[in-house]
């Protein structure tokens, strides 16, 4: 950007865009759109609220091409704002619900806090450990289930095309949510065997969704912590941006109890679907995602390197880092 300022300025009204995005994944306004343009005052009444405030949400939308402005104050989808479309598969209008709601604008308030505590700002907002709030409050957990299943299910093609699960008896997904990435996988490798653990409240969403898909007969569902111990049986273990959230002393921890779970299973593998962090000034998605750890969980995203070392401390060696057309990797280890 040749004007710095404008830069600074751009970069700084960021969380103005970000409230938007949620008050039109809020009320639907892509869903309302899917037919064909509408007007704002059509739209607003739809929606429930005033034309005035949503015409001039959906005018700076239009601006950086989430929807279309047409003559007479009407709009249309992009691109952009089909990824809004809840009836479209691998849509993101939860995850753009979650991650532009007001207690993440609450959290990252906070960040001055974190910075001179160590303490995630979201655990301030909360009073207490970000995991240890979420189950006591039943729609903002819904809310985040929703969105990781989402995130995963635009992620998930793009590692199946870039990694061959071919040759696993029993995959077990830990801390797998819903089971996305789980009966994704099983799907397509369908004399496959799978195994979920999560939470019990997480389960309890995780199973009809298992059933819907058909593949009860071959997903089993363990409710546990993996911070206790991790089911043994399975030969290759996945983890979705689980390591990422925690700091390097717990995510050793967790690595650990995989590691026993393995103990003298052939061929026996983990593998962590995470982004990597790219060096120096490299443009990376995986450099903001990091501050959302930073401010959110308490964790981290990694370099290769770190992650070797992480491999190295519970008894693992790093075998390779597969890349996808996304920002998420496969990194695999086996047992040192």
């Amino acid at each position: 950007m040749a004007d710095p300022a404008q830069l600074v300025m751009q970069i700084g009204t960021g969380y103005v865009l970000s409230a938007a995005l949620h008050l039109a994944a809020k009320l639907d306004i892509a869903d309302k759109l899917a037919a064909g343009p509408r007007s704002a005052a059509d739209l607003a009444a739809a929606a429930g609220v005033r034309e005035d405030g949503l015409y001039r949400v959906l005018r700076a939308l239009s601006s950086v091409g989430i929807f279309r402005e047409l003559e007479g104050r009407r709009f249309e989808n992009t691109p952009g704002s089909e990824v809004l479309r809840s009836d479209l598969p691998g849509n993101l209008r939860r995850m753009a619900e979650f991650i532009c709601e007001p207690f993440h604008f609450h959290a990252y308030a906070e960040a001055l806090s974190a910075l001179q505590t160590g303490k995630p700002g979201a655990e301030k907002v909360a009073g207490e450990p970000i995991f240890q709030y979420l189950p006591k409050h039943p729609d903002l957990a819904e809310l985040f289930n929703d969105a990781m299943t989402s995130f995963s299910a635009r992620i998930v093609p793009v590692v199946l095309d870039a990694y061959d699960f071919g040759g696993i008896t029993t995959v077990v997904d830990v801390a797998g949510g819903h089971g996305m990435v789980l009966t994704s996988i099983l799907r397509k490798y369908p004399s496959m065997r799978g195994v979920l653990l999560d939470l019990d409240h997480v389960i309890a969403g995780a199973r009809p969704k298992i059933a819907a898909a058909g593949l009860a007969d071959r997903c089993q569902t363990i409710a546990g912590d993996f911070f206790t111990t991790v089911p043994p049986g399975g030969d290759a273990y996945v983890l979705k941006h689980i390591i990422h959230d925690w700091d390097d002393d717990r995510a050793t921890h967790i690595l650990k109890n995989v590691r026993t779970a393995l103990n003298g299973v052939a061929n026996g593998r983990v593998l962590l679907l995470e982004g990597v962090v790219q060096p120096a000034n490299a443009p990376d998605f995986s450099k903001i995602l990091d501050l959302e750890m930073l401010m959110f969980p308490g964790g981290r995203e990694r370099t290769a390197e770190e992650f070797s070392a992480l491999f190295a401390g519970a008894g693992f060696r790093m075998t390779r880092i597969v890349p996808t057309a996304s920002p998420v990797c496969v990194i695999e280890a086996h047992p040192a």
